[in-house]
């Protein structure tokens, strides 16, 4: 009896000309595994891309196929990048599943791809959400349909893109791609009449703040000759060049985070964006600006990085009590939410600046249950908007006695929120505050101010939207949530839950990056 390996076909016998049947089927798998493990990530990238492409042969009439088809290719992207997670190596600080096309090889300029333990699960809550955001949006959007769903199949390759390339031109050409798709998607599809100045108010603030780091890529090609990644760890800039760019740099991260007083765009996106625009706004966009930091600003430039701590300190610190006080006197419910994520990553700016293992630990891991939380609080405003077409608090009250299910939910992602023991956000939030009170003392206590001022607005939140007398002259369509909707929280929910229960699944494949940069910045310490 002869068994192939990899495709478990038995076969009788032993003779020569089946023996090489066996050969060829063990090749053709052990080519195809590899193909796929080489290009994994070009294929993660090129599927919503070329699925786009797909899309426009599809008739703009045909509304269902058009969602189903996209339902479909978000999944696939998304399965895909489940594999980077089982294919990743946890016991290596290199990058991962790297690929190389020579796009201007005579000027020293190539597409490089890789993936570290930083990239890895930003990729994986891209791919996640991005499925989430057209399942959310499956009964909402009734105009231009086709060109919504191509909106977001083009933004998740760029997003992907910006957390995999290792060049920093290219990276700067992924990184303000994706404000196109999310300008269309507020301006066309936003809920209210200031849509058009929302969307340029996202554009222009984080288009200009951007325009400088682009003058500090070229200062670098001017110097060193290419703006290949890795090349550029082993080249030593300067103490002035490394203080200028580090500047260059932040003007652009800085904005996307947002840090005060670049905050101001965040907001009036939210509020006018869709459900499903303001959940890719919160969950991943914001991620933008804190991935540059730990990518280029801590590790390219690491005496700057020392030199302007205190200003990071000081600008985040701030923020985190100035969002969260502002929280507190919001009416739009969307509203309160954008200022309890301009709290929450300011605190993961803080976190970043401790150059120690577990704050930057902790503020990945905060990223991340961000991603999940803040999304499912966007989600779950838009639920009881498509039913009451109103996001005013005032209208709202009493919620538990028609919506139990409901909610639940919003109970355990209202606790996620404050960072109840349990929840993903505790975690993080304690690996940060950990890891700033080894530097700084002071920033340690203003940034625990802003958990206490967290639970105040989240907790006064939820009592007035779900408890009290039910508003039946504001109120009219008493329904729990449905199946699609459950379906959109149940990967959420699991997230935030596994995070904050064993927290270890997601610090293993981040612990060796991590170790590694913090090694980079320890002789300038």
């Amino acid at each position: 009896m002869v068994e192939c390996v990899l495709c478990k076909h038995e076969v009788i016998g032993s003779s020569p000309i089946i023996s090489n049947k066996i050969l060829l089927n063990y090749k053709k798998h052990k080519s195809l595994m590899y193909s796929l493990t080489e290009n994994i990530i070009y294929y993660t990238i090129l599927i919503p891309l070329l699925g786009s492409i797909y899309l426009l042969t599809i008739p703009s009439w045909n509304h269902q196929l058009l969602k189903i088809t996209a339902l479909k290719i978000t999944l696939v992207t998304f399965i895909l990048s489940l594999f980077m997670w089982v294919l990743f190596d946890n016991s290596t600080s290199k990058f991962q599943f790297v690929d190389e096309i020579l796009w201007l090889p005579s000027f020293n300029l190539n597409l490089t791809v890789g993936i570290d333990g930083i990239s890895l699960f930003l990729i994986i809550l891209t791919t996640l959400l991005i499925p989430l955001c057209l399942l959310a949006s499956w009964n909402g959007i009734k105009i231009y349909v086709k060109e919504y769903l191509i909106s977001f199949l083009v933004m998740e390759a760029f997003l992907i893109g910006v957390f995999c390339v290792l060049d920093l031109l290219i990276f700067y050409v992924f990184f303000e791609s994706v404000l196109i798709p999310m300008y269309l998607i507020i301006g066309i599809w936003g809920s209210r009449e200031r849509k058009i100045r929302a969307s340029y108010f996202f554009f222009l603030y984080t288009l200009l703040g951007s325009v400088l780091m682009l003058l500090g890529i070229i200062y670098i090609y001017d110097q060193i000759g290419t703006t290949d990644y890795e090349t550029l760890l082993s080249i030593s800039l300067t103490n002035t060049e490394q203080k200028y760019l580090w500047l260059a740099f932040f003007a652009s991260f800085a904005t996307k985070v947002p840090m005060m007083p670049m905050h101001i765009w965040l907001p009036e996106a939210h509020v006018e964006a869709p459900t499903a625009g303001s959940v890719i706004l919160a969950g991943v966009l914001l991620k933008l600006g804190t991935y540059g930091f730990i990518r280029y600003s801590l590790p390219l430039f690491p005496e700057a990085s020392i030199y302007f701590t205190p200003l990071v300190y000081a600008m985040g610190a701030v923020a985190v009590i100035y969002a969260s006080l502002t929280s507190i006197r919001q009416t739009d419910l969307k509203r309160i939410i954008a200022y309890t994520s301009v709290a929450h990553m300011n605190l993961v700016v803080i976190g970043l600046f401790s150059f120690n293992i577990i704050g930057l630990e902790g503020a990945l891991l905060q990223s991340l249950s961000h991603g999940f939380v803040a999304s499912a609080l966007f989600l779950i405003i838009g639920v009881i908007y498509d039913r009451h077409h109103t996001r005013m608090v005032k209208y709202y009250g009493g919620l538990v006695h028609i919506m139990p299910l409901f909610s639940a939910i919003f109970l355990i992602f209202t606790m996620a929120n404050i960072a109840l023991p349990g929840t993903s956000s505790f975690v993080g939030e304690l690996l940060i505050l950990a890891g700033i009170f080894k530097t700084n003392t002071t920033i340690t206590v203003l940034g625990a101010t802003g958990m206490v001022l967290g639970g105040a607005y989240s907790l006064w939140l939820f009592n007035r939207i779900i408890y009290g007398n039910l508003k039946i002259q504001y109120l009219y369509n008493f329904y729990d949530i449905e199946k699609r909707e459950f379906y959109i929280f149940l990967p959420l929910l699991l997230g935030t839950l596994i995070m904050g229960v064993y927290p270890e699944i997601f610090l293993d494949p981040i612990h060796i990056s991590i170790n590694n940069l913090v090694d980079q910045i320890k002789p300038i310490i």
